[in-house]
């Protein structure tokens, strides 16, 4: 095998690799999207990057038009107005969007992103950091992650 096919190798292993923790810290937190799904996805995504960015951008385009459909198919509307889904959603674009930008060769600032992006859904998470997150700092520590209230049902959530 060619050096540069190693290179791209490395490219889609560091972005399937990235994508996986993704999923496993979703899965976690019980999302029904979870490691394998976040894999695909990254590597999907950093494997089509790879191999076709500079000859085809359209290409990359066609990757963040899949991953919105992906992505609002996670949403659920459930009795009562409550969105569930958010939070797994924003991560999905996070995880293609990072896969992209490993697959166009900057591992460093990809697995960068990936770090930032760990941290915002464990902020809640880490003793000491907890205060950075709205729900624990407004007192609702109980509401589930990613759910969204209805505007009218706001101020009866608090």
């Amino acid at each position: 095998m060619p050096h540069a096919e190693y290179v791209l190798a490395v490219r889609i292993a560091v972005g399937l690799v990235v994508a996986y923790v993704f999923g496993f810290e979703r899965q976690l937190r019980g999302s029904p999207a979870g490691d394998r799904t976040f894999a695909l996805i990254g590597l999907g995504a950093t494997a089509v990057t790879t191999v076709t960015a500079r000859s085809s951008p359209q290409a990359v385009a066609g990757v963040i038009t899949g991953i919105g459909f992906i992505g609002g198919g996670i949403l659920f509307h459930s009795e009562g107005g409550l969105v569930r889904g958010i939070t797994t959603a924003a991560t999905i674009f996070a995880t293609a969007g990072t896969g992209i930008m490993i697959g166009y060769g900057h591992l460093l600032l990809g697995v960068l992103t990936a770090a930032a992006v760990l941290l915002i859904l464990e902020v809640e998470h880490i003793p000491g950091l907890r205060v950075l997150d709205a729900h624990y700092s407004s007192g609702n520590a109980s509401d589930r992650e990613g759910q969204s209230h209805p505007p009218e049902d706001q101020s009866s959530a608090r």
